[in-house]
């Protein structure tokens, strides 16, 4: 596990806060440490402050207040080209008028690095992102996949510990980002360097970070690794904004250690456990992931929770079954269930029985 302790942090965010009008707070008192060779992503919606956050450790953006730290010394007064902090953006920010190795050159030269080094250099960036062959090519001449791998190699070209990529692969169509994703992991971990990612895609984070930071409204909501975000959301938002999710909405009838009741606003009693209510009588929102919720009787576990249920669509995804029904009252409730050869399917206006494990049933705030 990487050592997060503030005083050997890599990275460090200490009470930051920015505000671009004096009033209004885009980032509210971030704290956070992110250790020396991990893959952090900062994920969430438009607006939540994470790219704000990712300027101001690259120096584009100064923090109203609070301290930044990179390896253990302040940087907030040391301009961004003397950070040593590599840069991947969405659009590529390649020189036009350049080759691909007279890009991947640029940064050496300004570091003052001899040719033959810079000229070994280069080779090397290329050859680590599989482009060896393009360094004579301009980028206008590359596809976008093509020219985002030399923007990645340009960002590692003066082996950098730290690598700060701003939604590096939203341009590119869903096969090749997928593909990208997993390029970017190995190259991070084969090289140990520290990465810092934003984006707002939920499937990038799960499959790419060691730990993600959810952001909402210039606040960490939760930090964690993407199992523990997906299966243990601490909040509405972060079950939500994390993959596919169930909620059926009532007020806590009782509490007792890992388990309280809940009378859903429909009138069924359900139990669950109590992730972010303290008191009988407050409203919540109870969350189930799709995957959790079986309808062949033979598979419930024991200890189950069975409610009634209306199929209302049944979808054939390959892989997988897509089923909406009417659960409680709510007309969005979906199960996914695996294509198997015991799978039922089932029709529109069905009348069936669900059921899922209390301990997957998370009461969370209103």
């Amino acid at each position: 596990m990487l050592d997060r302790s503030s005083d050997d942090a890599f990275v460090a965010f200490d009470h930051v806060q920015k505000s671009y009008d004096g009033e209004t707070l885009v980032v509210k008192d971030l704290n956070l440490t992110i250790g020396k060779g991990e893959f952090l992503t900062m994920l969430g919606p438009s607006g939540s402050g994470k790219t704000t956050c990712l300027m101001m450790l690259a120096g584009f953006e100064t923090a109203t207040h609070g301290e930044i730290r990179l390896g253990g010394r302040p940087i907030n007064n040391i301009p961004p080209h003397k950070r040593g902090i590599g840069m991947v953006f969405q659009n590529y920010a390649l020189f036009p008028h350049m080759s691909v190795a007279e890009n991947l050159s640029f940064p050496l030269e300004v570091r003052g690095i001899p040719k033959p080094e810079r000229e070994e250099k280069v080779r090397r960036a290329l050859d680590m992102v599989q482009m060896g062959e393009f360094g004579g090519r301009r980028p206008a001449q590359l596809s976008g996949g093509q020219q985002q791998r030399i923007a990645l190699a340009r960002a590692l070209v003066f082996e950098p510990e730290l690598v700060l990529m701003d939604e590096p692969l939203g341009a590119l169509d869903k096969q090749l980002r997928e593909h990208m994703q997993f390029e970017i992991k190995r190259l991070a971990h084969q090289l140990g360097i520290t990465v810092v990612y934003v984006t707002h895609d939920q499937t990038e984070a799960l499959t790419m970070s060691d730990r993600v930071a959810v952001f909402n409204d210039g606040v960490i909501q939760q930090l964690d690794p993407p199992d523990v975000l997906y299966e243990e959301p601490r909040n509405s938002f972060v079950a939500q904004f994390i993959g596919e999710n169930n909620t059926l909405e009532g007020v806590v009838e009782s509490i007792e250690g890992d388990r309280c009741t809940v009378r859903l606003d429909h009138g069924e009693l359900i139990d669950a456990k109590p992730v972010n209510v303290s008191r009988v009588g407050e409203r919540t929102r109870v969350s189930i992931r799709p995957e959790r919720v079986e309808y062949n009787k033979e598979r419930l576990l024991p200890g189950a929770h069975t409610l009634e249920a209306e199929v209302l669509e049944f979808i054939y995804m390959g892989d997988i079954f897509r089923t909406r029904l009417r659960v409680a009252g709510n007309e969005d409730f979906i199960i996914k269930t695996r294509n198997a050869p015991d799978q039922k399917r089932l029709e529109p206006g069905q009348v069936i029985e669900i059921g899922w494990l209390p301990q997957d049933c998370r009461a969370l705030d209103a």
